[in-house]
């Protein structure tokens, strides 16, 4: 597929430095892959990092895209199931050197932190009961505590702008911590209240855009600027070429373990699951996570519930989406259920198998909904739809980090029912006290002294191996 039209490059005598009101040649598809590459490898610290890291490179030191531009890719991202950030890579590729461009800036986006985190994958199946390898992910758990606790009022204090807002982000708190209601539903339920209400006229659903990564926009001209692509349209055959090709990619595999293996084989159900999974992950990775978690530990038992800890903290400390953790419940899904295959190949196998299936999807959505960004942005109703769906996803994130504290806090918890009613809720004597003590310093770390997310994971990290060392982990 080709991409969309881009302005004229200028002169090449005409360096950016010494004009800056003309805009940047456009770059060929080589001389874009340093820039990706360097991007992928300064992805670090979330969603709202790696987006800033782009705008920093794309907007004020390339002057590949427009601010303008770049924030309105930035909501048409927001609109798709799926890491954002991954996908505004993605679609600036996309718009540069059309489905080429776009496969090679998100995959790379994704490539660094599948190497690290199948490497610690690897070190956790092998070494994760030894002693400084426990201490360490004993630390990382309390630090990741912390930073979900973060990650609660950071979205909070955004998508809960009045009273209807904070009422959905309760109920779906409570929907899934009370009484268990599936993720994807809790996502439908609170799309289609949003969907009515903006219909309805309602203010409480009217979405705001994205604030800037930080930065005011630069005077001077830009390879996309404002309006070189607002009236691209793609007709019924650019949609049926899409869905063939990247559907095919995504599903072929699905359905080739299906057939060679059965639904009730490990890799199936990775299969299948995460291929759900692609589907619903509206509100980025602690949103989804809280699903995965109480997926894999309660419903498949590919995972004890302190591991899903330790391997958010293996994706909190790498470069790349912090989707990625699903890579590693793949692994150690297959590693502890290989069949006839030697567990380690299982597990890469599993691994891989996941980060196919979450992240296939990704450029599916891109691909078949670029051409029509303009439209998607002035549809109100979807709008009002997407607000109430992050203000479930607040809620839902208060979950992750209730369920987090509970296995992180608690040696032991029970289960209180009562008719519908299904929660765990802790044995107070099952308490660690160190687990406890370096949970409230990466809070005080964070909050009080603000020392930022890769600080605090590394000094809870060599506290917890200082812990371990005494024998008090």
């Amino acid at each position: 597929m080709a991409g969309p039209g881009t302005p004229p490059p200028s002169p090449p005598d005409l360096p950016l430095a010494s004009s800056p009101a003309l805009p940047p040649p456009l770059p060929s598809l080589s001389e874009a892959l340093p820039v990706w590459g360097r991007i992928a490898a300064l992805s670090f610290g979330g969603p709202a990092g790696q987006i800033a890291v782009m705008h920093r490179i794309l907007v004020e030191e390339r002057r590949w895209i427009s601010e303008r531009r770049f924030l309105h890719a930035l909501n048409f991202c927001t609109l798709l199931p799926g890491p954002e950030a991954q996908q505004l890579a993605t679609y600036v590729g996309w718009l540069l050197h059309g489905t080429r461009g776009g496969v090679l800036a998100g995959g790379l986006f994704v490539l660094p932190g599948l190497l690290a985190i199948m490497g610690l994958s690897w070190v956790y199946a092998l070494y994760g009961a030894v002693g400084p390898v426990a201490g360490l992910f004993f630390g990382l758990k309390a630090a990741v505590l912390a930073i979900v606790a973060q990650a609660v009022l950071r979205i909070g204090r955004k998508a809960l702008g009045n009273g209807a807002l904070r009422a959905v982000a309760a109920a779906s708190f409570a929907a899934i911590f009370l009484f268990g209601v599936p993720f994807p539903l809790i996502v439908l339920g609170a799309g289609a209240i949003g969907w009515l209400g903006a219909r309805a006229g309602l203010p409480h659903f009217a979405a705001g855009g994205h604030a800037a990564a930080g930065a005011a926009p630069a005077d001077g001209a830009y390879l996309l600027g404002d309006d070189a692509v607002s009236d691209v349209r793609a007709g019924h055959g650019h949609v049926l070429r899409v869905l063939a090709v990247w559907g095919g990619l995504w599903l072929a595999p699905v359905a080739l373990v299906l057939a060679l293996l059965g639904p009730g084989a490990v890799f199936a159900q990775i299969a299948l699951f995460f291929s759900q999974m692609a589907m619903v992950t509206f509100g980025g990775a602690y949103a989804v996570l809280a699903y995965v978690a109480q997926a894999a530990v309660d419903q498949f038992g590919w995972l004890r519930p302190g591991e899903m800890l330790d391997g958010l903290g293996m994706a909190e400390t790498t470069p790349g989406p912090l989707i990625m953790v699903t890579q590693f419940v793949g692994f150690m899904a297959a590693f502890r259920n290989p069949g006839p295959l030697p567990p380690l190949l299982a597990g890469t196998l599993g691994g891989l198998l996941t980060t196919w299936v979450t992240f296939a999807p990704c450029f599916l959505w891109i691909f078949l909904g670029a051409p029509y960004v303009e439209r998607l942005r002035g549809n109100r109703a979807l709008a009002g739809a997407l607000s109430a769906i992050t203000a479930a996803v607040a809620g839902v994130i208060l979950n992750l980090a209730v369920w987090f504290a509970l296995h992180t806090l608690f040696a032991e918890t029970r289960t209180v029912a009562a008719g519908p009613l299904r929660f765990d809720w802790p044995v107070p004597a099952s308490l660690n006290p160190w687990a406890l003590v370096l949970a409230l310093a990466a809070l005080a770390a964070l909050f009080r002294f603000r020392l930022g997310v890769i600080p605090t994971l590394a000094a809870c990290a060599a506290a917890g191996l200082g812990l371990r060392a005494l024998g008090w982990a």
